[in-house]
């Protein structure tokens, strides 16, 4: 792709009322993508802070006088004509009564409904920001027993673990260690099986698809019910795990490791100019502990993914 010459900072507010409902401005007919909803603010000017834009934009589309909290992520998104850089900022505190002031619709949306209501490209990341967790836990080999690994997923989802891909080598293993984690944990952790379709299926959980899986399917292999990631480690497999209707992808490796001896980092610059050109939330993996999810959502990631560094040892 083409990289635009024309570079803009916006800066947007996720605006919850006192139920946890979100506010959602729709773009008007003048407008680019005309027709979708987003989160409220604007072009951040020369000279101004972020803070400052946001107050100015949302006193100007929705008359308040808003008083802005803490940041959410920033998401890079190229389009067309511009190369964007999206702030977002947590709205909690205003004055004043929302309204369309400049003839376009709002409405109030809960959370979990967010994903109903079409938008741009660069607000995609932030619903999933702020619905999915920030930490993507992958299983090591149970090479301590299965009831040590058993015992470590326990320990990782008390720490505050929600989502945990199983990774075992051997079918056998793999299908009776899944058995277990669903019996035991299934109502408290969202449960990914690596590459299994079949098993995943036949367990009800979600499926981590390998690189080469994402680029040989024709069609997403779950319902949308059931979660569908995937590994990635450049633009092509991006795009494929986009167009299968992917929930999320896994990109990297960030940073060198030590499971990919020789195997050079991307970095942060080429994950962004990755991220950038799909709309699909994304955790960095590689060299990543749980201390990196600020860095990697000011690079516009989901969050992070890892193995070691978010393994507990019991």
């Amino acid at each position: 792709m083409t990289s635009p010459s024309r570079s803009i900072h916006v800066v947007a507010a996720v605006i919850t009322d006192a139920r946890g409902r979100i506010l959602l401005n729709r773009r008007t007919g003048d407008s680019d993508m005309a027709g979708l909803w987003e989160f409220p603010g604007g072009k951040r000017e020369p000279g101004e802070t972020s803070e400052q834009a946001l107050i100015r934009e949302l006193r100007e589309e929705l008359g308040i006088e808003a008083e802005v909290g803490e940041w959410v992520m920033d998401v890079p998104q190229i389009y067309p004509d511009k190369r964007l850089r999206l702030e977002v900022r947590r709205v909690q505190h205003w004055k004043g009564t929302a309204r369309g002031r400049e003839g376009q619709a709002i409405t109030w949306v809960a959370p979990d409904k967010l994903s109903r209501y079409s938008m741009p490209p660069a607000d995609l990341p932030v619903v999933a920001a702020l619905r999915q967790p920030g930490q993507y836990l992958i299983t090591p080999e149970p090479t301590d027993g299965d009831e040590a690994w058993l015992a470590s997923i326990e320990a990782a989802i008390a720490g505050g673990i929600r989502r945990v891909q199983l990774r075992t080598p051997m079918a056998a293993q793999r299908q009776a260690l899944a058995k277990a984690v669903v019996e035991r944990f299934g109502k408290q952790v969202e449960v990914l099986v690596n590459r299994d379709i079949a098993l995943a299926s036949e367990l009800g959980v979600g499926v981590h698809l390998g690189s080469e899986q994402v680029l040989q399917l024709q069609a997403r292999p779950l319902p949308e019910s059931l979660l569908v990631a995937a590994s990635c480690h450049d633009l092509a497999q991006l795009q494929a795990a986009q167009r299968l209707g992917c929930d999320f992808a896994v990109l990297g490796p960030v940073q060198p490791t030590a499971s990919h001896p020789g195997v050079a980092g991307l970095g942060w610059d080429a994950f962004v100019e990755l991220r950038e050109q799909v709309s699909l939330p994304i955790y960095a993996i590689g060299g990543m502990g749980a201390g990196d999810v600020e860095t990697a959502r000011r690079h516009g990631a989901l969050g992070v993914a890892a193995i070691r560094a978010l393994w507990p040892s019991c």
